[in-house]
């Protein structure tokens, strides 16, 4: 891919980053208020709970949830603290790695996120079919997928905090 640096391409390209955190803080504030109706009390305590909801055994590592909820370690122990205060999360630790430890669903938690997730689809449902076309919003996914993809591994090579690839995973567990 070649890449232009006049001015014009240069002053796209800044438009084109600016429209998608636009655009991602925009969804958040849209899905936010029918979340927190739903019972989800906050973006960030849904983020979490979906991630934990859509995972094999309803459990993640704590590293790994860190990074996909684009949370710091510190920021997610407070975050999973309040839910586990709330019992919807519950911690458990790693038996191979006693350093390292889970997030699960409780069966509250997956009653909340059996409740809000349906409502969750039919909000997405609504605002993607008037914004795109099938074929639209395939592509898109796929473009938003490769960008995902690219950041991961350029962040992990960088030493980011909650993507050390070093990291035990306790997968078997």
């Amino acid at each position: 891919m070649a890449t232009s640096t006049t001015s014009e391409s240069v002053d796209e390209r800044l438009t084109t980053v600016g429209l998608l955190f636009e655009s991602a803080a925009g969804l958040r504030r849209l899905f936010s208020r029918q979340l927190e109706d739903a019972g989800a009390n906050t973006q960030q305590s849904f983020d979490i709970l979906i991630r934990l909801a859509r995972s094999e055994g309803t459990e993640l590592r704590m590293s790994e949830l860190a990074a996909q909820a684009s949370l710091t370690p510190s920021g997610l122990t407070r975050a999973v603290d309040r839910l586990q205060d709330q019992g919807l999360v519950a911690r458990r630790t790693c038996p191979e790695d006693r350093r390292g430890s889970f997030a699960q669903l409780t069966p509250a938690g997956r009653q909340l996120m059996a409740d809000a997730i349906p409502v969750h689809v039919a909000q997405i449902d609504r605002v993607l079919d008037e914004v795109f076309t099938p074929a639209e919003e395939a592509e898109f996914s796929a473009m938003l997928r490769r960008l995902r993809d690219y950041t991961l591994e350029r962040n992990a090579s960088s030493g980011c905090p909650g993507l050390e690839e070093s990291a035990p995973t306790c997968a078997e567990v």
